[in-house]
């Protein structure tokens, strides 16, 4: 049985005490029955009774809701007519989206009979598209944020739709020990992946109150560890940390900052990798590189940036800048792109991200791979580095280009 255990970063100060959460006034009883029959399945189900009182015992719990090591805004303002401007431009919607189908490595059929070899160097990585990664670390196996619908939505006939397929269907998946969850958004938290996982008695490691939409469809209460920032959940010789990230929450309609988010640690007897979650720029990654580091990976989210809402999602200068703020400064590891290539959630070309994250690799001296969908590499191993999107995609301009500069690792100010 897995141990959780709770930690603090080094030299980190503890949180101030949370204030007492705002009273709403109750609603009818009938009134709550009949909108509980009436809410989608998908939309999950609001943390209550105990659940409900350890978020409020959180530091990150203030005013009656979860909020940010920084201050955060979701989107700046005066954005919504820029916004919709861009919607409507023809020729800026078309770059959204690849010019032809994008190449993705297929999986042999029947590769989940059995456990595949591990990995000769310990550690493998593959991306299955967007933030969704399969680690194979020290004789386990962790998935993040598995997204396998056709939609990132709580409805199948609307949302942001697949670019392209996944790589393998999860029935072939071979079992993993952990799925890790960063936050309760559709692209990140799939109930139908969820549901099919849960059957194969995998455990779950989530943020505080996210383990209540797992339980709504059907997860074991006993096989979910739901934490906050700093602690930790054990499985098998693996150690499962939650860290801070800079976002924000909600599904469904009315229910905002009740589930919290997080960036996550993974530290096997070998090898640390590190997974962001969606997040801004702030600061404190350097801290949770001083306290969880060194990682031999990175998975960083570097799409669906905008400068309508700048501190809620990286550029790729910032990932960047993110991953060399976990390397204590200085090129270390593998950095691997996530978020990027399988839905169009942002008014930024399809292909830019993986442009723009290799001007700014290539200008701080950082390794990062490259991988088709699908395609698993060893960060110890050669890496794959083609710039395959190319292939599929019109052509980039690089309006991140400086006089006498490659990338610009440098960005923007952030919190």
């Amino acid at each position: 049985m897995p141990e959780r255990v709770s930690s603090s970063a080094p030299g980190s100060a503890p949180g101030p005490a949370p204030r007492p959460a705002r009273l709403r006034r109750p609603v009818p009883g009938p009134l709550r029955s009949l909108a509980a029959r009436l809410r989608p399945a998908a939309f999950g189900a609001d943390p209550a009774g105990e659940r409900l009182e350890r978020i409020r015992r959180s530091p990150q719990w203030a005013d009656g809701q979860f909020r940010n090591p920084v201050p955060t805004r979701m989107m700046l303002p005066g954005s919504g007519r820029a916004l919709l401007r861009a919607q409507f431009d023809r020729e800026a919607r078309r770059r959204r989206a690849p010019a032809a189908a994008i190449p993705v490595h297929r999986h042999a059929p029947g590769t989940g009979s059995a456990r595949p070899a591990t990995p000769p160097s310990g550690l493998r990585l593959t991306w299955m598209g967007h933030s969704s990664v399969l680690a194979e670390i020290d004789g386990h196996r962790v998935l993040f944020d598995p997204v396998w619908s056709e939609r990132c939505s709580p409805f199948a006939f609307a949302g942001p739709r697949r670019l392209h397929p996944v790589p393998l269907p999860l029935e072939d998946l071979a079992p993993v020990d952990a799925v890790v969850i960063s936050h309760d958004h559709y692209d990140h938290l799939d109930m139908a992946a969820v549901r099919a996982l849960a059957a194969t008695g995998t455990r779950f490691a989530v943020p505080l109150g996210v383990g209540a939409d797992l339980e709504h469809w059907g997860v074991d209460p006993a096989r979910i560890d739901e934490l906050d920032w700093h602690e930790s959940a054990r499985v098998g010789e693996l150690t499962l940390t939650a860290t801070p990230a800079r976002h924000f929450c909600g599904r469904g309609l009315v229910r905002g900052m009740r589930t919290l988010w997080a960036s996550w640690v993974v530290t096997g007897p070998e090898h640390r990798i590190f997974h962001s979650g969606d997040t801004g720029y702030y600061h404190g990654f350097a801290e949770t590189g001083a306290a969880y580091g060194p990682f031999d990976a990175t998975m960083i989210q570097i799409g669906a940036y905008s400068e309508h809402w700048p501190e809620i999602h990286m550029t790729p200068e910032e990932g960047v800048r993110t991953h060399l703020d976990l390397s204590g400064g200085t090129p270390a590891g593998v950095l691997l792109p996530i978020h990027w290539g399988t839905f169009n959630l942002a008014p930024h070309a399809w292909a830019e991200p993986g442009e723009w994250m290799r001007d700014a690799a290539e200008e701080a001296g950082q390794a990062v791979a490259f991988p088709r969908p699908g395609e698993p590499f060893e960060p110890a191993g050669k890496l794959p580095v083609e710039a395959w999107w190319r292939e599929v995609s019109d052509p980039v301009e690089h309006p991140w280009r400086r006089p006498g500069r490659v990338g610009g690792v440098a960005g923007r100010k952030g919190g």
